[in-house]
């Protein structure tokens, strides 16, 4: 893996691409994946922004200020040429 990667996006990617293979119909909430990601809320946030702006994640926040996270169609065909078809 290149040094020039943020461990941090990768860690998140990684934690997108289990959430899709465990439950592939529905999102993983932030709390959990800045939990299994191992990420400061703040930090995921960060991460899921640009994955976002790169069209590889689909965030939906809710008014309550709780949201979640999927992989679009663009964020699956990343990963599986990053970790495999899981």
């Amino acid at each position: 893996m290149s040094d020039d990667i943020d461990p941090a996006l990768v860690a998140v990617l990684e934690q997108l691409w289990r959430a899709r293979g465990e439950t592939p119909a529905r999102a993983w909430s932030l709390a959990k994946l800045a939990k299994q990601s191992d990420l400061p809320m703040s930090a995921l946030r960060r991460q899921l922004t640009g994955l976002e702006d790169a069209g590889l994640v689909e965030v939906r926040m809710s008014e309550d200020g709780t949201g979640s996270a999927l992989l679009t169609e663009q964020g699956v065909t990343l990963c599986q040429a990053v970790f495999g078809d899981g």
